[in-house]
């Protein structure tokens, strides 16, 4: 009974504190401007009663789909009220939750912590995000909430101290600024975690719409040299966007465009911004700017599929309740499939290299062995563990397919649409249905499987049901390539080179032999993964082993391409020597078909729909 009585002191005591929290707003206080140190000061003053009370660090990050919140990068924390420091335990279960005990007579706690900013570029906006000229400030990693609020409901006023002289983009509200300590208007911790800030010394600011704005912080200011036509092209990309979903649902939007080396390189969606992060060259280099031309059509796309329509599973009332992702074959693969149209619709990328692109992912797609045993919704289900999966052994495991698979379903079903209702319907007519009108401030509204094809329905009668079943939940051998040949394309292979995979292997510093021995390497001839049942795996190959040398001269992409290309004419094996730890070995691969790499051809027999697709509306 005493237990019993001293639960219910604890549950009612932690009802008051969200009470408490819903009443008046938490002062944030973040000095960054130790960020250069990749170094984070922060203090909470947060509205409290007398009593027990549980605070908590944001765990489960929107857009991240996992248990991502970097607790273990805090440090240095206390709190007090009355003029006293308070004592505080971690949770032994939950190591994201502190209880505490508010002293009598106290109205409000003040609390600190550090961040301790990391150098790792691996991962998302828990890795690095400051380097010495700029930093991307997510609010998630600097603050505590009453355990048990919803976000919606608690309030946050924030101010944050940067370094001297450094210029700053966000969708956050102002306030006012005195120096280099800006001032943001109070709003929900819903908003505030989903409006980060770009900061740096050397910032550049482009209108491409009303209240639409590209931002781009770099190291160095010659990395902010956009030409003319990449303007125009970002300009295209808004206007095409709000045609093809007819409506928006944000204020004012951001690009928020990181360009370093030293950051992790990822997008992250937002309502009203988006996170976007690439090599500091990606403007000025055309193989670097090849592979980021994608990245900020995906994630302004998320603006309407992600962030205002959201699977409910997806949609948790706070930061701590575990999310659900068997729907991100849409959520994430509708996404992919617009934002590539938008590529090339925009002028980012030419019709051409969508084509190339299309074609390189099919491609990789249709060489994985491990969707003969995984069904595409288990990546979905599973994504919190693939995302920090190895990169060894990926094609027998798979990874969060439902990326790039997504794009081949949904222009698959696009192709069925156009051929069903006579060129009259498309997809762009579900996205009106599904994410446009009315236009809205931001919100959420959830959706299930069930509304997905009853708004497909809406557009063209048909087995949508069946149709998604035999894709996501099925096991199959080879990719989905319906949409490529609905669309008057044929997946081939030939000997001259993929202009999208040059610009991959440069970017990337690999070169790959997937699509003739079924092995992908680092440029020093590092095995990044194979292809079970190819030539390399049949040879012995694994990840991990280094080819030192190719028909005895030393390794190079250049001497394997030679090496592929001379064994399809003499008939006689290539010989491998490798590196497996301190021992080495020589190994061979009886293979005779040539350096081989993907395109897509036309079939004059079938009408173009995949061009109609990718050309220009506005």
């Amino acid at each position: 009974m005493v237990q019993r009585l001293a639960a219910i002191f604890f549950f009612g005591a932690s009802i008051l504190s969200v009470q408490a929290a819903a009443q008046a707003p938490i002062r944030l206080t973040l000095d960054a401007s130790d960020a250069p140190r990749k170094l984070l000061h922060a203090r909470m003053t947060i509205p409290a009663r007398p009593g027990p009370m549980t605070l908590v660090y944001p765990k489960w990050i929107p857009g991240e789909h996992g248990p991502t919140g970097p607790v273990v990068n805090v440090a240095g924390q206390w709190f007090r009220a009355g003029g006293q420091v308070i004592p505080w335990t971690r949770d032994n279960a939950d190591m994201y939750a502190y209880h505490l005990t508010v002293p009598a007579g106290a109205t409000e706690v003040e609390a600190q912590l550090d961040f301790l900013g990391p150098a790792s570029t691996e991962g998302f906006s828990s890795t690095a995000s400051a380097t010495a000229q700029l930093i991307v400030v997510s609010w998630n990693t600097v603050l505590l909430y009453p355990a048990g609020a919803k976000s919606d409901d608690v309030r946050f006023q924030a101010q944050l101290k940067l370094p001297h002289g450094w210029k700053y983009a966000t969708s956050l509200p102002f306030a006012g600024a005195n120096g280099d300590e800006i001032d943001f208007q109070t709003v929900s911790l819903t908003t505030l975690v989903d409006s980060p800030v770009l900061a740096g010394a050397f910032l550049r600011r482009e209108e491409l719409a009303p209240n639409t704005f590209l931002n781009v912080a770099a190291d160095s200011s010659a990395a902010l040299e956009m030409s003319q036509d990449q303007i125009t092209s970002y300009k295209n990309l808004v206007a095409e966007a709000n045609a093809l979903w007819g409506a928006h649902h944000y204020r004012q939007y951001n690009f928020l465009y990181t360009l370093s080396d030293y950051v992790s390189h990822f997008g992250l969606e937002h309502h009203e911004s988006s996170d976007d992060r690439m090599p500091e060259r990606s403007l000025v280099d055309f193989s670097l700017s090849t592979l980021a031309a994608g990245l900020l059509p995906h994630e302004m796309t998320h603006s309407w599929n992600g962030k205002y329509r959201r699977p409910a599973g997806l949609a948790t009332p706070d930061y701590q309740q575990p999310m659900r992702g068997d729907l991100l074959w849409v959520y994430e693969g509708l996404t992919n499939y617009v934002g590539e149209i938008l590529t090339a619709r925009s002028g980012l990328w030419g019709v051409e290299m969508a084509r190339e692109h299309l074609a390189y992912i099919a491609a990789q797609l249709d060489h994985r062995p491990g969707r003969e045993w995984r069904p595409l919704a288990d990546t979905a289900v599973a994504a919190q563990l693939l995302y920090d999966a190895p990169t060894e052994w990926a094609n027998w495991r798979r990874g969060v397919d439902y990326y790039d698979e997504g794009t081949l379903i949904w222009l698959e079903a696009d192709t069925i649409i156009r051929k069903q209702s006579g060129g009259r319907k498309s997809l762009d007519d579900f996205c009106k249905i599904f994410g446009g009108a009315p236009s809205t401030d931001p919100m959420v509204k959830p959706y299930n499987v069930e509304e997905v094809i009853a708004d497909m329905n809406q557009v063209v009668p048909y087995d949508w049901r069946g149709f998604f079943q035999s894709r996501i939940d099925r096991t199959t051998k080879g990719a989905p390539l319906g949409g490529i040949t609905g669309g008057g394309w044929k997946l081939v292979y030939t000997y001259s080179g993929n202009e999208y995979g040059r610009a991959d292997e440069l970017g990337n510093n690999g070169a790959n032999f997937v699509f003739s021995v079924g092995l992908d390497l680092k440029a020093d001839g590092t095995v990044r993964d194979i292809v079970n049942g190819m030539a390399g795996d049949k040879a012995g190959l694994a990840p991990g082993m280094k080819i030192i040398a190719v028909n005895g001269r030393r390794w190079s992409g250049v001497q394997m391409h030679n090496a592929l290309t001379d064994a399809r004419s003499t008939h006689k094996p290539v010989e491998l020597i490798v590196e497996n730890n301190e021992f080495y070995k020589t190994l061979t691969m009886p293979y005779f078909e040539g350096d081989l790499q993907p395109h897509l051809e036309r079939d004059r027999s079938q009408d173009d729909l995949l061009t109609a697709i990718l050309r220009a509306t506005k």
